[in-house]
């Protein structure tokens, strides 16, 4: 399989791979190295790196409460949507976690995860981790044309644009009434695709903004652009591995129910070739 990482750069700055080697970086399989991004000692903020070496979660609810260890009952900070955080403790009901920044405290178990998802359009298969731990595998159904990157908003009269995009996406929502039984929603179109959507003049600037707005408050972005949009992954799949989205990803209803608890709004979603 070829690997790319040329993800790597668009990271946020949080991060920053600084302690792996690059003949291992230009090797490593984007799922492993994005594995061990979210659940080891690759991290670093800015320029103070952790000195302790912890699993990474992430906040999944907005102004996530972090109350002081010394005192359960003070609130000593709110987290920002999708902060990440390191876990020192896991607890049932409570865990003790230091943010990237050094800052100890207790959260809330449940307003924290460590859950994100890889697709590899190339096995046509999506893969749940925990961590660097693969805890899941299902087989997917992708978009009628899945050998390439979506560019544009497909048709029936246009039926090779009927793409599964590449990048990295989060689910921005969660549908439980979906017309393919369930949908986890992606915030496709994103920044990286709103640029080039500028760049290419298929929306325009007004466009191009509310995405950005919508990207950087974690917002469902606009769907209806000639970007399109409306990229999930969802129920009603065939288990076969057959092309027939328009660009989602499909997996077997008992296999979206099973990822539907486990999976929250801002769980990260890698889509390689």
């Amino acid at each position: 399989m070829h690997c790319r990482l040329d993800f790597l750069p668009h990271f946020p700055s949080y991060f920053r791979p600084h302690c792996l080697p690059k003949c291992l970086l230009k090797c490593l399989p984007k799922c492993l190295l994005f594995g061990l991004l979210l659940s080891s000692s690759a991290f670093i903020v800015s320029a103070q790196p952790m000195q302790e070496e912890f699993p990474v979660h992430y906040a999944v609810e907005n102004r996530v409460i972090m109350y002081s260890p010394a005192d359960s009952a003070r609130e000593y900070l709110h987290l920002k949507f999708r902060e990440p955080l390191h876990m020192v403790n896991p607890g049932p009901q409570w865990s003790l976690v230091r943010t990237l920044d050094g800052a100890n405290g207790v959260v809330r178990s449940e307003q924290i995860s460590n859950i994100w998802i890889r697709i590899s359009k190339e096995q046509q298969t999506l893969f749940v981790y925990r961590g660097s731990v693969l805890i899941a595998r299902y087989a997917t159904d992708l978009g009628y044309n899945f050998f390439a990157d979506k560019e544009r908003r497909g048709t029936a009269a246009e039926p090779d644009h009927w793409r599964t995009p590449e990048g990295e996406f989060y689910v921005v929502s969660k549908n439980s009434v979906s017309e393919f039984y369930r949908a986890l929603v992606l915030n496709y179109p994103n920044g990286e695709d709103a640029r080039r959507g500028r760049d290419e003049e298929l929306i325009t600037e007004a466009q191009y903004e509310a995405i950005v707005q919508a990207d950087r408050s974690f917002e469902m972005p606009p769907m209806n652009t000639d970007l399109g949009g409306w990229i999930e992954i969802h129920g009603d799949g065939t288990g076969l591995r057959s092309n027939w989205t328009h660009g989602c990803i499909a997996i077997q209803n008992d296999q979206i129910d099973r990822l539907w608890d486990l999976v929250s709004i801002g769980t990260p979603v890698l889509i390689d070739s």
